[in-house]
């Protein structure tokens, strides 16, 4: 299979608008649409063509990685049409890759429907805004909105460390500087480390993944800088625990009183596909730390803050459950889609019956059936 192939794959995930590109032995090139996937007409891939695919788009360095470790990651422009991020790795002795499209295009806050309330947030000069939500729920495009935003609006520097780098940022009326893990810069936390030197404002930390980055991106937010980061947690009161979680017990009341005065948001999202055009939504929980949510944090009373989101929306804060509703009522998600990604399943299954509504899987609508759901 010559690299005329993968251009022409590559062509068809840009056209079709795909978010992945899965290249296996066995099956033919699937993409994913919408969130579902599907089969690309073209021949089923053999061991081969698979080596030479993953020859044609893997740098020197990559290959010898895949060689030493089973694996490797990196991202590649294609011409100006997109960014992809690429997984090649080994299955059964075979190989596999997953290309991630990367839209070139940066979005704005309306497109995306990222909460008004964030605009003001983020025109402050210090604190930790947290985006989180599980693998492939668009927590980079809404980070890639929001810095460009401060981009376009203020002048700061801003620092971004990634994994690889997604969208690029040109310079606008901020400096933008992006520095990539395993080709800039050995790991996050030296990233964060070096970056205090660097005059930032703005600091965007692709992944908070351990102990050490995370200490790291709290001093940094509380010593004056704008901190961005991500986890992967569904859920603003999730969020906190499990930041507290990654410390020895003997720290956790220390990086509370910490997280109460360094927090500034937690922007928490899933990504669903739409019933009523084609596309995807992005439902949000959106929590503003507010004197009486720092308080909750400082006293490890985080079980109390999904009803203080649901009192605090003159803050503009909401609860996902909330938000998938309100998208469930306009007609923009299925039932199914709402219940799968909802934090209570139970509960918004309950309101669709209420509703009068079915929710269309037969396990779901018959009211014995859910007694058992968390």
């Amino acid at each position: 299979m010559s690299t005329v192939q993968i251009d022409r794959l590559l062509d068809t995930v840009v056209k079709t608008g795909g978010s992945d590109l899965h290249l296996t032995v066995g099956r033919q090139p699937t993409i994913r649409l919408n969130g579902g996937l599907r089969n690309l007409q073209t021949k089923v891939l053999d061991s081969d063509d698979m080596v030479s695919l993953m020859k044609a788009i893997t740098p020197e360095r990559n290959q010898q990685e895949l060689q030493e470790e089973g694996g490797t990651d990196f991202g590649f422009a294609y011409g100006d049409a997109a960014r992809f991020r690429v997984s090649v790795f080994r299955q059964k002795g075979d190989l596999a890759i997953v290309l991630r499209q990367i839209p070139n295009r940066l979005l704005t806050f309306e497109q995306i429907g990222l909460p008004e309330m964030c605009r003001s947030l983020i025109r402050r000069p210090r604190g930790l805004f947290l985006v989180t939500g599980p693998t492939g729920s668009g927590k980079t495009t809404s980070l890639a909105t929001m810095l460009d935003h401060v981009n376009q609006t203020l002048d700061r520097h801003i620092i971004t460390m990634e994994d690889p780098i997604e969208y690029y940022h040109p310079h606008k009326k901020s400096i933008v500087n992006q520095r990539e893990v395993g080709n800039d810069v050995p790991s996050f936390a030296e990233a964060l480390r070096r970056a205090l030197r660097q005059d930032p404002d703005v600091i965007l930390v692709g992944e908070m993944r351990d102990l050490e980055t995370i200490e790291a991106a709290v001093r940094a937010a509380e010593t004056g800088h704008l901190v961005f980061g991500t986890l992967h947690t569904t859920g603003a009161a999730k969020t906190i625990d499990r930041l507290v979680d990654a410390f020895p017990v003997t720290q956790q009341n220390q990086i509370r009183v910490q997280l109460s005065t360094a927090l500034i948001a937690v922007l928490s999202q899933v990504l669903l596909g739409r019933i009523d055009t084609k596309g995807m939504v992005a439902a949000y929980e959106f929590l503003v730390i507010t004197p009486a949510i720092a308080n909750l944090i400082r006293d490890n009373k985080t079980f109390r803050i999904d009803s203080a989101i649901q009192t605090g929306k003159k803050f503009g804060m909401q609860l996902l459950d909330d938000h998938l509703w309100s998208l469930y009522s306009r007609g923009m998600i299925s039932a199914e889609e709402m219940i799968d990604k909802g934090k209570n399943p139970a509960d918004l299954m309950a309101r669709v019956h209420q509703a009068g509504g079915v929710v269309g899987r037969p396990e779901l609508d018959d009211p014995d059936a859910t007694k058992d759901v968390d």
